[in-house]
């Protein structure tokens, strides 16, 4: 079988409210928006696909989008001045991070690589 990367997703419960957080509170570049929503990251195709299927919400398998950041301090504390409740930062050997959910309960982590 051959085959190649496409995008990660997130299912969504209002696409018009993620796309306002994803690309207002995250400052990510949305790429095109009709039945699902897509943004670049670094090439990257990260999509929201809206569901009704609340069981599908908050992302209860095992992947987290990772957002690289050159300061974490900073970055959490932009989040929280835009009303993100973020966890607390966690030191491990290679890095730094903190997670956050988006307004359906999905976790992304801040990223610092130490």
């Amino acid at each position: 079988m051959k085959c190649a990367f496409d995008c990660v997703f997130y299912y969504v419960s209002n696409l018009e409210r993620s796309i306002r957080f994803y690309s207002e509170v995250l400052g990510l570049k949305l790429v095109s928006s009709g039945s699902i929503a897509r943004f670049d990251l670094d090439g990257v195709l990260l999509e929201l696909v809206p569901t009704g299927d609340e069981s599908k919400l908050g992302g209860a398998g095992n992947s987290r989008v990772c957002l690289a950041v050159p300061e974490l301090d900073l970055a959490v504390r932009e989040l929280q001045a835009k009303g993100v409740s973020t966890g607390d930062i966690q030191t491990v050997t290679n890095g730094r991070f903190a997670s956050f959910r988006d307004p359906d309960g999905n976790e992304l982590v801040l990223w610092q690589t130490v």
